[in-house]
């Protein structure tokens, strides 16, 4: 062999032990991505059953509902559609009506979201990009601490 030669075969044995390891590492990692969705997208497409999801909005005002054992029903919203939303534990001090929320867990089989993260932002600063560009089109979005609903 000469010595182009033998640098082609050392390029494409360290190129199919990289692709080798890249492929693992996916396979290893793909339990544990956790997909960004709005609760538009969550009602148009179908989502597995124990699929793991992080959906984000706003928390519609008049739905937050307390109950015995730290249970918290409410409904998140990106303005065109509801996500009714279950929760167990203590919420984050921002956490209120009218302010973003992001949420992590998984739909139950009767079409509720069973969260067991909740994070609650203040802000456009913290809200997930793609929940801050759907309010500012469709014209929900107030700069300040608050978001307000279009009149």
């Amino acid at each position: 062999m000469t010595r182009k030669q033998r640098r082609l075969v050392m390029i494409a044995v360290i190129g199919g032990i990289l692709a080798v390891a890249v492929g693992l590492t996916l396979f290893a990692l793909s339990g544990q991505i956790t997909l960004y969705r709005t609760p538009t997208e969550i009602r148009t497409t179908t989502i597995a059953a124990g699929q793991r999801l992080r959906v984000g909005g706003l928390v519609e005002t008049g739905s937050v509902e307390r109950g015995a054992d730290s249970t918290v029903r409410f409904r998140v919203t990106d303005t065109a559609n509801t996500l009714a939303v279950s929760y167990r534990g203590l919420l984050p001090d921002l956490f209120r009506e009218g302010q973003g929320v992001v949420i992590e867990g998984q739909m139950d089989t009767d079409g509720t979201f069973a969260a067991d993260t909740v994070l609650a932002k203040h802000d456009e600063r913290y809200m997930p990009k793609e929940v801050a560009e759907a309010l500012k089109k469709q014209g929900v979005w107030q700069q300040g601490d608050t978001v307000a609903p279009a009149k």
